[in-house]
């Protein structure tokens, strides 16, 4: 670990999204610009320079005026600080990226290795609040509801055009691509719908974890997939996931298949998706990532049939800013003091990727 000697002042610099009139609405809505994580008189009172923006694009930006001279660099998946290799190469003193949540592909972790820079993440923050949230998309798909609640707020009446293509969720199968923690809690929460439940990692759980979730696990994605109603994406984005739901990929799905991806937009290839669920190959998609983020006006996702997208929101939730601002906070004060991190946490470490992105 890198280490920050006592009395050594850094400049920290930390990318939030902008809450404006929200700020001051609940006192602990701490992942947004205002209040910056709750950490600015801690850093200060320690002799520390932070600052705070929104803005982060383009060669004028703010983020770009701090790049050459910051130490260290917070961001959230939320509203992402895109930390390219141009950006690493220009940040002559950087030596830590923090990720304030879970989900550090919005940095290049090759270059981020190859500089000796370490990335880390506040491993477990939001994995609850991100399971509960894809188990809501999945009802609110197999039910058809965005639809019914939009007939309200327009003043119709048709229950016909919901309940044409509204399911229950019993006795459906729903595989997961991706079954580490949130994968896991997402199959635990689903166990008592009476579904069937598949799911596909690069490792196999325990046989006891296996039968107390009552979930199967099947080795190769393209078996698993034709036999799903539900899919839900929770698979990190790496070079080899990026664009793995391309046209071939969806085409090898159930006709009707319902997707739910709060895990990145780039996993999916983005026309394909406009298409199939054009098409009625996909039923429905419902998902809170995009790519990139924020997503344009103009992003064909926002004008899909039987979606249920929303912005970038499902690990946000007040609990879990409260779990990743704690989480940041902690490994500040290690880094500090030269002590390492959780070991879960880290993303890079010298010089090397944690498994899930090799």
């Amino acid at each position: 670990m890198t280490q920050a000697s006592s009395g050594d002042s850094k400049k920290i610099v930390g990318v939030f999204y902008k809450a404006n009139e929200y700020a001051t609405k609940n006192p602990n809505f701490l992942g947004c610009v205002e209040n910056a994580l709750g950490i600015r008189n801690w850093l200060e009172s320690q002799g520390h320079q932070y600052i705070v923006t929104d803005d982060k694009e383009g060669p004028d930006c703010e983020l770009e005026k701090h790049i050459p001279d910051l130490h260290v660099l917070i961001s959230t998946p939320f509203h992402p600080a895109y930390v390219t290799a141009e950006r690493i190469k220009k940040a002559k003193n950087l030596k830590l990226l923090l990720t304030a949540g879970i989900g550090s592909d919005h940095i290049d972790l090759q270059a981020a290795a190859a500089a000796g820079l370490t990335v880390a993440e506040v491993t477990g923050s939001n994995t609850v609040s991100v399971a509960e949230d894809e188990l809501m998309r999945i009802l609110i798909l197999m039910r058809n509801f965005v639809p019914g609640y939009n007939q309200v707020v327009n003043g119709e009446w048709n229950v016909a055009s919901i309940s044409y293509r509204a399911y229950d969720l019993e006795g459906k199968t729903i595989g997961t691509v991706g079954a580490g923690r949130i994968g896991k809690l997402l199959l635990q929460r689903l166990k008592p719908f009476g579904c069937n439940l598949l799911y596909h990692d690069r490792l196999q759980m325990a046989p006891e974890l296996e039968k107390e979730i009552g979930a199967k696990y099947v080795e190769d994605m393209n078996e698993m997939l034709p036999k799903c109603d539900v899919v839900v994406v929770n698979t990190p984005l790496t070079e080899k996931t990026r664009g793995m739901f391309n046209r071939e990929l969806i085409g090898k799905m159930k006709k009707g298949v319902l997707i739910v991806n709060n895990a990145r937009g780039a996993i999916m290839e983005r026309q394909a998706v406009v298409e199939a669920v054009e098409s009625g190959h996909i039923g429905g998609y419902s998902g809170d990532v995009w790519d990139p983020q924020p997503a344009p006006k103009d992003h064909p996702w926002r004008y899909m049939p039987n979606q249920a997208m929303t912005p970038h929101i499902s690990g946000t939730t007040i609990d879990a800013q409260l779990r990743y601002a704690a989480g940041t906070k902690d490994m500040l004060e290690r880094y500090f003091k030269g002590e390492d991190f959780p070991a879960e946490n880290y993303i890079v470490k010298d010089g090397e990727l944690a498994p899930q992105y090799r």
